[in-house]
């Protein structure tokens, strides 16, 4: 059983979705951009279960303008949160990589939300809203939102094949890093890469 957990918590590459959820995961894959990484590892991945690998190689590139849902079903883009530091993470109901980091994503936003940094959980399932609000109402996570992209929007222009995605844009809406697969996010490596959002 103890086996199982790094490859549980490892991204859902390994994991197929439900047979109707059509996701940003296998055309990204079959995209070829996938291998634009940075090789950058983490040595704390063993430590913690989590595995994740950062891509510095879109550093500098501006937030995409594409609408998803807010947790009331209008539309946001993330230059609605233009001037904070953002951090974005891409996951579905269906990937347990996903709902394993969640709870430190929730700790994350409780404890730099109030300094400014907008943290934005936002769901890949096809469904919406309608996979990501019984989920959030399920789960003790407070300081997340549900927030939807059924459309796999920013799943399809951040192509990195995998979930959980998270991306972090400095306060000028510019990306400094990609985290591809989970994280910890009360981490020593999750500390440097706020911290470096919040300092932006």
């Amino acid at each position: 059983m103890i086996l199982l957990l790094p490859a549980a918590l490892a991204a859902c590459d390994r994991q197929s979705p439900p047979p109707e959820q059509v996701n940003a995961q296998a055309n990204a894959a079959s995209s070829g951009e996938v291998a634009a990484t940075s090789g950058e590892a983490t040595s704390g991945a063993k430590k913690t279960g989590f595995d994740y690998r950062l891509d510095r190689s879109k550093a500098g590139t501006p937030a995409p303008d594409f609408a998803f849902q807010n947790p009331d079903g209008g539309d946001k883009t993330l230059q609605d949160f233009a001037g904070k530091p953002l951090l974005v993470n891409l996951w579905a109901t269906w990937c347990a990589p996903c709902i394993a980091e969640m709870p430190t994503l929730d700790r994350i936003a409780a404890t730099y939300g109030p300094k400014g940094l907008a943290v934005l959980t936002i769901s890949q399932d096809n469904q919406g809203l309608k996979a990501a609000k019984p989920f959030f109402a399920k789960h003790d996570l407070p300081h997340l939102k549900a927030w939807a992209d059924p459309e796999n929007q920013l799943g399809f222009h951040y192509a990195t094949g995998l979930l959980p995605t998270t991306v972090i844009y400095d306060a000028q809406g510019k990306e400094m890093v990609r985290v591809i697969g989970a994280m910890d996010w009360e981490g020593p490596a999750a500390k440097t890469l706020i911290d470096a959002a919040m300092a932006s």
